[in-house]
């Protein structure tokens, strides 16, 4: 069984207990097996049947899960600007914090 969420202002594929990384929760300050329910489920279906639809979400539907990592950095991430025949040149870095989840349950 599998669903698509909308989470962060996106929209992610979800299965029965995948690992995921979500924006910071709470600011961080939840703890390791604390629950969590995402409620705008867009589509719930099994893999090769069919598939409920929402418009926009789907009705009584919702996604389970728990905490693995209140907080956890990812990749650093590198920026750089450049303007030719200036001499300006400029390298900046960006590092995310997210918490880590597992799903644990998809319902609808």
């Amino acid at each position: 069984m599998y669903a698509i969420i909308e989470e962060s202002g996106g929209q992610r594929k979800v299965t029965q207990d995948e690992v995921i990384l979500i924006d910071l929760y709470k600011g961080g300050e939840t703890s390791v097996g604390e629950a969590i329910t995402f409620d705008k489920v867009l589509v719930v279906g099994d893999v090769g049947g069919d598939a409920k639809l929402g418009q926009p979400y789907v009705a009584g539907a919702s996604v389970t899960a728990e905490i693995v990592e209140p907080k956890f950095q990812g990749d650093k991430l590198y920026i750089h600007k450049f303007k030719p025949k200036t001499g300006y040149r400029r390298k900046t870095g960006h590092r995310q914090t997210y918490t880590r989840v597992k799903i644990t349950g998809i319902s609808g």
